[in-house]
């Protein structure tokens, strides 16, 4: 098939993965992001498992993101009360061995800033800031991104990768995103000069009863990222960024460990935020009118208990941008994308879903005596975006 004009809609992790597999392949591609400024501290930490890397490895982005970002030897899942390990999950040269790509910790305003230099020379795309795409168009030689001043994108194909609440994603259903049930606390703290050195350098998990506690470092190391979920009914808030209050964490694990305590103690509430989670059920196909399509978590938002939302989404990149270039037509690359990517999607949708029910549920303390069953027992791991069959 002929080079494309791609319009992608959301600068976020899948939308500029897409982007760079696009127009790393020649593909003419024009990125819509509504935000009208990239803050270089956004979002925070991220997982890069395996599956994941795989993919930047072959768009020649390993080394830099490694050399960002933090590979664990190890990590552990311990018990909510007095923190006795009750798992322990081997990482760093191992998983190195077994899937030919590292599993990597790195913070969000790093990884965007790895993908926009690495697209900027790629010399095929544009981006533009301050774009709130409102709805999309599809016609028998090209689709449009309408955008919310009124004005319309032209492209051969437009790509929806404008997130959970994604306007686009209204052509396939009108439902809104539902609340899982769950609701999150984030924090950034200091590693260097504390007491946290240990906890940065084994992260892991802490899990009890309709909660849990996850840490890991970024930022090479000089900070720690927590996450902290309780189970809560009802949500009315908007955002992912609320500001919130040290007494709410108080409230719901003031009773845990001692090193949950500690790492609480040294949170500065400016930067403590939370949001309620909210997901998407999966959908029968993706491809509308041959000419438009979703990506990341306009197509399958999830929960996070398996690390796997951004993994999917770079998945997804590589796969649809391999689908382009083996294609007669955009109906017959879309036909391909989708085919090669809903039952996985759909698996990880309901996997992480049943897994925070593992990792939240009132016998924690007999978490790990049965198998495991995570995103590496289920072979995720394994899932290489640039060989599957499509």
């Amino acid at each position: 098939m002929r080079r494309q004009k791609v319009v992608i809609a959301g600068g976020g992790i899948g939308g500029l993965t897409t982007a760079l597999v696009l127009g790393q392949a020649g593909h003419e591609v024009e990125v819509l992001e509504q935000a009208p400024a990239i803050a270089a501290t956004v979002g925070a930490g991220v997982t890069l498992s395996p599956n994941a890397m795989r993919v930047y490895r072959r768009l020649g982005l390993e080394d830099a993101l490694c050399a960002l970002g933090v590979e664990p030897a190890r990590q552990r899942v311990q018990h909510f009360q007095d923190g006795r390990t009750l798992v322990t999950l081997e990482r760093g040269v191992r998983v190195r061995d077994l899937y030919g790509a590292p599993y990597l910790y790195i913070h969000r305003g790093d990884l965007h800033a790895v993908l926009s230099r690495a697209l900027e020379a790629t010399g095929r795309a544009s981006f533009r800031l301050g774009a709130s795409v409102v709805g999309a168009r599809a016609g028998p030689d090209g689709a449009q991104a309408h955008l919310q001043s009124g004005e319309a994108i032209d492209g051969d194909i437009v790509i929806a990768a404008d997130g959970i609440k994604s306007a686009i994603r209204k052509l396939f259903e009108p439902a809104a995103p539902h609340f899982t049930g769950h609701v999150v606390w984030r924090a950034l703290i200091p590693v260097e000069g504390s007491v946290l050195s240990d906890l940065a350098t084994f992260p892991g998990v802490h899990i009890g009863p309709g909660r849990m506690m996850v840490r890991y470092p970024v930022s090479q190391g000089r900070q720690l990222n927590l996450v902290f979920f309780a189970r809560q009914t009802g949500w009315a808030q908007e955002g992912w960024a609320i500001p919130a209050r040290l007494t709410e964490l108080e409230d719901h694990f003031g009773d845990w460990a001692p090193e949950v305590r500690t790492m609480m103690d040294a949170i500065d509430e400016t930067h403590l935020f939370k949001w309620g989670v909210f997901a998407r059920r999966p959908l029968k196909t993706w491809s509308h009118d041959g000419r438009i399509t979703l990506l990341g978590d306009a197509a399958h938002a999830m929960t996070p208990f398996m690390g796997q939302g951004a993994a999917s989404a770079i998945e997804d990149a590589m796969v649809l941008g391999r689908c382009l270039d083996a294609s007669d037509s955009p109906a017959e690359a879309l036909s391909r994308y989708e085919r090669a990517r809903l039952d996985r999607c759909a698996l990880m949708q309901e996997e992480s879903n049943l897994n925070a029910d593992r990792m939240q549920g009132d016998e924690a303390h007999l978490f790990g005596m049965t198998e495991v069953r995570n995103e590496e027992s289920l072979g995720l791991f394994a899932y290489d975006a640039g060989t599957v069959e499509i």
